[in-house]
């Protein structure tokens, strides 16, 4: 478990989660982009929640160790989100032309 610092709350999260989200952060603010994730925690309380985050370039973002005994709670479906636009941002899909002949200008009606 790591305790995440964010606009002046912490909550705790698993590690791949909090690893996976401040790569992610970093990543966007590198990038020049924004997102925004949920993810579910442990509140101040002790309670289960869902904390959600917007990340950007104006991102204040942080992530500690703690001893904690807690269960992680489960963020499978937020790690493969984050995941999945990491690798997007880092290889981004390329256009590529149709590889179908174009028409021959013959082809084309021109009176209108």
């Amino acid at each position: 478990m790591k305790h995440l610092t964010y606009a002046d709350q912490s909550v705790l999260i698993g590690d791949e989660a909090a690893d996976v989200l401040i790569r992610f952060s970093a990543l966007l603010a590198e990038k020049g982009h924004a997102d925004a994730v949920s993810l579910n925690a442990i509140g101040n309380e002790g309670d289960a929640i869902v904390a959600s985050f917007v990340l950007g370039s104006g991102t204040n973002l942080m992530s500690a160790t703690t001893n904690s005994t807690i269960p992680e709670p489960d963020n499978s479906e937020g790690i493969e989100f984050m995941t999945r636009k990491i690798e997007l941002l880092i290889s981004p899909p390329t256009a590529s032309p149709n590889s179908d002949d174009w028409p021959a200008a013959e082809e084309f009606d021109t009176h209108l």
